[in-house]
C-alpha cells in the first residue's frame, strides 16, 4: 500500500533523508506484494469444489476488496474530504509504526491460517470434496482467522496512512468480510451439522473471546 509520510521527514543531511523517505514509501507496497506472492504460491494443490457461492454476490464481494485496496494505494482520491487526516499529522511517525506492526501481525496470521487449512482452502466460499472441519492452530482462536488477519492488516495500513480514505477502505473490507462469514457459516453448518454448532459455541467468529 502506498504511503508518502516519509516525504515529510525533516532530517539533517541529504542522504539519510533520502534513505528514510525511500524506506517509508516502499515498506507497505513491498509487504503487501510479498504477502500476495506467498498467497498465490500457497493457492496450488487444493481440493476440488463440490459447492460454490453464487457468482454475482461473489463478484460483488471481491469488488469491495478491490475498491478498498484502490483507496489505500491511490496517490490521490477525487474527494478532498477523504484525503484529510483523522489522526494528528504531528504524530504520524508513531501511528506509522503502530500500523506497520499491526499489518505485519495480521498478514502473518493469515499465512499461518492458510498453511494450517491446507488443501481445504479456497479463495471464495466453497465446500470441498472430502472437506475437513479444521479446529486447531489459529482456528482454535477464531473460526475465520484469515478474515481476522486481513481485517487487522487493513486496519494497520489505514492507521499508517491516517486519512479518511483509509477509514472508508476498512469499512468496505469489514462489509466484505461479514458477508463472507454469513455465507460461509451457512455452508459449514449444512456440511458439518452439530459438529460445527459445537465448534461455534466454543470459538468466536472474528475476534477471540469477543465477536
Amino acid at each position: 500500500m502506498s504511503l508518502h509520510a516519509g516525504q515529510r521527514l525533516r532530517l539533517s543531511g541529504r542522504e539519510p533523508k533520502l534513505n528514510l523517505s525511500a524506506f517509508y514509501s516502499a515498506f507497505f507496497p513491498t509487504l503487501w506484494a510479498a504477502w500476495l506472492a506467498t498467497w498465490f504460491a500457497l493457492a496450488r494443490n487444493v481440493k476440488a469444489n463440490v459447492r460454490r457461492q453464487a457468482a454475482l454476490p461473489r463478484l460483488a464481494n471481491v469488488a469491495l476488496l478491490f475498491v478498498a485496496a484502490a483507496l489505500l494505494t491511490a496517490r490521490y482520491v477525487g474527494v478532498p474530504a477523504l484525503m484529510a487526516r483523522f489522526l494528528p499529522a504531528s504524530q504520524w511517525q508513531a501511528w506509522w509504526i503502530v500500523g506497520a506492526v499491526l499489518t505485519v501481525a495480521g498478514l502473518l496470521f493469515t499465512v499461518w491460517a492458510r498453511v494450517y487449512l491446507g488443501r481445504n482452502w479456497s479463495g471464495v466460499v466453497t465446500v470441498k470434496a472430502d472437506h475437513e472441519l479444521i479446529t486447531g492452530g489459529p482456528y482454535r482462536l477464531v473460526r475465520h482467522p484469515i478474515y481476522t488477519g486481513l481485517a487487522l492488516a487493513f486496519a494497520g495500513t489505514g492507521l499508517a496512512i491516517g486519512q479518511w480514505r483509509a477509514v472508508l477502505a476498512f469499512a468496505l473490507v469489514l462489509i466484505a468480510i461479514v458477508h463472507r462469514i454469513i455465507v460461509e457459516e451457512r455452508f459449514m453448518r449444512e456440511q458439518f451439522g452439530t459438529a460445527y454448532d459445537e465448534y461455534a459455541r466454543r470459538v468466536k467468529a472474528l475476534v477471540p473471546g469477543v465477536i
